[in-house]
Formats: structure tokens, sequence, C-alpha cells
């Protein structure tokens, strides 16, 4: 049976299972659709991908390749007003990206014709009219969970005339918002999904993909089942918020299936993945760009898939996330911190260390030759042994963090200050004598002796320090940009108040440009995307736009830990 050997581990232990794996599992054992798997990912194009769509992409495509089946990527293009070909591509670019690929590539404009079909089907079988009410008439008539709704008083129209609106509505004869076909249902019902819900509305608006063929274009609840009935579907999952109109999904569904006892797909709910600071809505992060809050949709801080990839998130990163977190059936806030405790989790495997002064004092060896040059041997990842090492110049003046040296240190400060003494990693041990400051009392120079015989690797100078730090050399470190992120909201739920725009709840320290730093020379030849830790400083990622002319750097995630229990160190 298909998936049987995919769900036993070593020693043939069976691993617990969620909800919805349980039900796949389930259906395999009866053959309800005998061994066929195929679900499917439904995005509407009316955005780019966040990361709450990859835990559905994860989940979708994750469960296909588990129980070897299939998934198909079906565009919901049924809102042309919001629908752009650029967020077609690139939804299918970040599906790509996080590891997936799908069976079919679906449109529910592929569907159009049919879709209209059922509709005159259903006003044949007398279920289903066109009301001439306006939205809001029709919302003010639709009573309350409690208050049965009003029908229409164009509930009772005759076929005929209903088949003679529908296609007049169809040949563009009446202006938007005129007229809406609705399924004709039940008023009164507790589930106001069914009160006579739309099936289609006017639109006189350009298709991406079928240009002016429609000015009628089908509801999301009309398209949906019918959709996944098309392609053959056998689970349909979607978040908890379409758990209300799940007897919607089967009443359409009823309506057109010849064979009632035969195929059907079925809608299956999960909770959606809610993050603390951050928001997930659309419309919100289309707001955040057309208002300049940010540079993109792929800006770093942007919660989108194309704006992690650019910050230096890993697809394996995100899906493990999206496995830490799983499969519930009750919504609940996750802690950012555990994406990036997965984020750092992984680069710190994969990820070469360099050496980068971000905010860089000089050093001067007085002691050592000048115009001396000698090869460090630095090791690229203690984590990968195949990584090999690289080659570091040292030389007479050097670059060291400014935070790295402090003119009156408290006790427990393993660093650089007066009389004190401290080892270059990969170097020599070093001992300030001196320092200089400009006339704002800034310190610019520091003057430090080295220890000839203290050299990493072959130090028999009995020298004992207890810090060390990295440098760099100052005739070899190359300029950079780096970009510091951090998150973009600096409360934990910025959409959660009703009397203060989100907006009031960006961070104006999300970004930061670091305009002195130095990286080496190396990194010249860095190519967007590459991943890097550099040294006691954090995970950087060059970004899109770097070039050998002016490299550029973005701050992945930082070094340390914050979500402790979620660390096996």
């Amino acid at each position: 049976m298909a998936g049987k050997d995919n769900n036993t581990e070593e020693g043939g232990k069976k691993p617990s299972l969620n909800f919805i794996e349980s039900m796949i599992e389930r259906d395999l054992q009866s053959q309800l659709h005998g061994d066929k798997v195929l679900t499917r990912f439904p995005p509407e194009p009316n955005g780019y991908l966040h990361i709450g769509h990859a835990k559905a992409i994860s989940l979708s495509f994750g469960l296909a390749q588990k129980y070897n089946g299939n998934c198909n990527l079906r565009f919901d293009d049924t809102n042309p007003v919001t629908e752009e070909d650029e967020y077609v591509q690139a939804i299918k670019e970040d599906i790509k990206w996080l590891g997936f690929s799908w069976a079919g590539e679906h449109y529910t404009s592929d569907y159009f014709d049919q879709l209209y079909d059922w509709a005159i089907a259903l006003i044949k079988m007398g279920k289903a009219y066109v009301d001439d009410q306006t939205a809001e008439e029709i919302a003010a008539t639709r009573g309350t969970p409690t208050r049965p709704g009003v029908e229409s008083p164009f509930r009772n129209r005759s076929v005929e005339e209903n088949l003679q609106l529908l296609e007049g509505m169809k040949n563009g004869e009446f202006n938007d918002g005129a007229k809406v076909l609705r399924a004709k249902i039940d008023m009164s019902s507790p589930n106001m999904h069914l009160r006579d819900p739309a099936m289609y509305r006017i639109k006189k608006v350009i298709h991406h993909r079928t240009g002016d063929k429609w000015c009628i274009y089908p509801m999301y609840d009309f398209a949906h089942g019918q959709s996944d009935y098309i392609e053959g579907i056998t689970h349909s999952l979607c978040t908890l918020e379409f758990e209300v109109h799940r007897p919607l999904y089967d009443w359409f569904l009823d309506q057109i299936l010849e064979d009632k006892d035969g195929y059907r797909p079925r809608q299956t709910e999960f909770a959606r993945l809610n993050l603390n600071y951050t928001i997930m809505s659309k419309r919100k992060l289309l707001q955040l760009v057309e208002e300049g809050h940010v540079s993109g949709w792929d800006d770093p801080r942007m919660p989108t898939i194309s704006g992690m990839r650019r910050r230096g998130y890993t697809p394996n990163s995100i899906r493990n996330f999206t496995e830490k977190v799983g499969i519930a059936k009750r919504n609940n806030i996750i802690d950012v911190a555990l994406l990036e405790h997965s984020v750092r989790e992984d680069l710190n495997k994969i990820s070469n260390r360099v050496f980068a002064v971000l905010d860089p004092i000089k050093v001067i060896l007085t002691n050592y030759p000048e115009g001396q040059e000698e090869e460090m041997m630095a090791v690229n990842n203690p984590e990968d042994e195949n990584a090999g090492k690289r080659p570091v110049i040292f030389s007479r003046e050097l670059y060291i963090e400014r935070d790295d040296f402090m003119e009156d240190p408290p006790k427990k400060f393993f660093r650089l200050g007066p009389d004190r003494t401290v080892r270059l990693k990969y170097g020599y041990i070093i001992k300030c004598n001196d320092f200089e400051k400009d006339a704002d009392g800034n310190i610019t120079t520091l003057y430090c002796e080295y220890y000839p015989d203290s050299r990493s690797g072959s130090d028999t100078s009995g020298v004992k320090v207890k810090g060390t730090i990295h440098w760099l050399s100052a005739a070899h470190a190359v300029p950079a940009e780096i970009r510091m992120y951090d998150r973009l909201f600096n409360d934990e739920d910025p959409a959660g108040h009703k009397d203060q725009d989100f907006v009031e709840f960006l961070n104006p320290d999300s970004l930061k440009l670091l305009p002195n730093a130095f990286v080496e020379k190396s990194l010249v030849k860095a190519m967007p995307l590459d991943h890097f830790q550099f040294e006691r400083k954090g995970y950087f990622s060059a970004d899109v736009e770097t070039s050998p002319e002016k490299p550029i750097f973005n701050l992945t995630v930082t070094l340390r830990d914050s979500w402790a229990r979620f660390n096996n160190k």
C-alpha cells in the first residue's frame, strides 16, 4: 500500500502521526481513493508568499511525498483586481526554493467555463438566483448567528429570468455591483456561510490570464471544492478559518456530483502559523511596500519567503521550523525565536567562518617589522571537517572591533585594555601599551607590542591570556556595506491593537547601516545569498546586490540562541 514503508523508523518502531497523517493512513487502509494521495497548494496570486504559507506548502507537498503521492499547484485567480503575473512567478520561485515541485500547474481560471456551466445547472435546479440588491443591502439582511436572515425579494425569480439575467451579467450588460448570483440554501441556517452565499459577482477588469473574456468571476467558495473535484484532489487541506466554510464546500459538491457515492474531495482544516512580532496579512504587507516602510516584498525584514531568502534564511531551516511547530487543530502564537533558532541551527552547520570588523579601531604593533607579512591558516568551518582552511594575512597594522578595547576595563573584561594582553585568533598574543584619541575624545589608534614566540600552533611564550579576539590586516581589509537587521516590529502583536494602526509599532532600529566596516579579502568573491559566520558577530549573507566593487552583507541572525529550551547542546 502507498506510504506503508514511509512510516516505519529504524528498528520497526512506528513514529507518532499528526491527525492529518492518521486520516490519510485510514483512507489508504480502507482504499477510499485506492492508493492515490493527491493534495494541492492553492495560493491567490495577490502578493508574495510569507512564512505562514511555508507551513502550508511543507504540509501539502510533504504529505504527498511521504505517501508516494502528488501535489498540485493551483492559483486561485478569481479576483483580477488584485492579481498579477508577477505574483504568480514569485510564488513558483518560492516553492522551488523551498525544495518542492508540483505535479500539475493549474489555475482556477482554467475552469471558468465549467464553473459557469455548473452555475446554470444550479439555476435550472432552482438552487441559485440573481439578486439585484447591493452588497450593503445583502449584508444588512443576512442576520446574525442568533437571528435569521431576511430572504431577498428577488429570491423567487423564475428559472428563465435568472438564466437570462446571468447571461446578461456574463455579457457585460450590467455595471459592477448591480447584480450578484447567489446560491439558494437557507437564510435561517446557524452557519452564516449557508445563508444564500454569493457565487458570482460582476468585475469589469482585465484578468491576467483570460483578458477581457469574462466580466463575472466566481467567488472562492463556489470555485474551491469544484476545482478540487475537477483535479481529483483526495485531501484538500485548509487553515482553520475555513472550517465554517466546509458545509458550503460540501453543499456545492452535493449539487454537481452525478455519482453521490463515488469520488469526492474532502476538506480538512489545520491551525495556521501565527508568529509574534510579525504581520501575516498580505494586505498589510502590501501596505508596508506601497507606503515605503520597506524596500519591497523581498526586504530582509519582511516575513515573506523572498525576504527571508534575501536575509540569508535557508530552505532547510524553514522546513525544520515548520516541522518543529507541528500540525495542530487549535490556533496559537509561535515565538519568532523558534524560527531564529532553526535558522541558527542550520547555518552553524553550513557556514564558513570568516573575519569581519564591523566597527574598527586601528592597532599598530610597534615591534612588528615594517613591511613584513605572514599567512595564518584559518579553519573554515569546525562543524565540517571537509571545509578545509584558508590563508589570512597578518601584518604590522591591524583592525580590531572597537568594543574589544576599554580604556578602563572592569575586572572580568578579558579583552584588550591598557597594559592588558589578548590573543589574536590564529595569530599572536599582543599587549596594549598606549593609545591615541581624537579631538572628540574617541580612541583612534592602539599602540601594542606582540610576543614573537606566541604564534598560534607554536606558542612557546609562556604568556597566559584569557581572551581571544578576531582582527584584520589593515592593508588587506576590504570595505563593505553591512546591513544590521532586527525585527520589523517592536510589539508582539502589532495588528492586535484596535485603537492603533499596526504601522505605529514599526521598529525604528530594524535596519542599521554600518558605514566603516571591513571584511576579509576572500569575501570579494562572495556570490549573492552565500552564507557566512562573521566570527563572534553573527551569521551573515551576501545580498543580491553585492559585487566585487561593493560587497554587501545582511545580518541573518545573531550568534546567541535565546530559544534555550530548543537548544540541545
